[in-house]
């Protein structure tokens, strides 16, 4: 299996290039141009494919795939007192927890 072809990649228009620039989630530091979408992509996966590569031969821990994270369904957010208040207070007028709230709108 190579683990470079689980990782996140994102391909989109880079304005100040003239070009389509590729990308990986899992490594920021690492980007491709091309004149193509397909071209990025293709460019980008080799490069991470090399980077990880090389990783692997020097020791270095190799970033997981997002992918293949799993997750607890829970974070912890810092919001100002008054916000707090005013959504507890929402939550309350609609007859759903605070948590039910925050969801819906963070899913929206």
């Amino acid at each position: 299996m190579n683990q470079a072809d689980h990782y996140t990649y994102r391909v989109s228009w880079s304005p100040e290039d003239g070009e389509y620039v590729g990308t990986c989630a899992e490594i920021p530091s690492l980007s491709w141009l091309a004149k193509t979408p397909a071209a990025a992509l293709t460019g980008i996966g080799r490069t991470v494919a090399e980077v990880v590569a090389d990783m692997h031969a020097s020791g270095e821990p190799v970033p997981a795939p997002l992918a293949e994270k799993t997750y607890s369904g829970e974070f912890r957010v810092r919001i100002p007192p008054q916000l707090h208040r005013a959504l507890a207070l929402e939550a309350a007028e609609q007859g759903i927890s605070l948590n039910r709230l925050a969801s819906a709108k963070l899913a929206a």
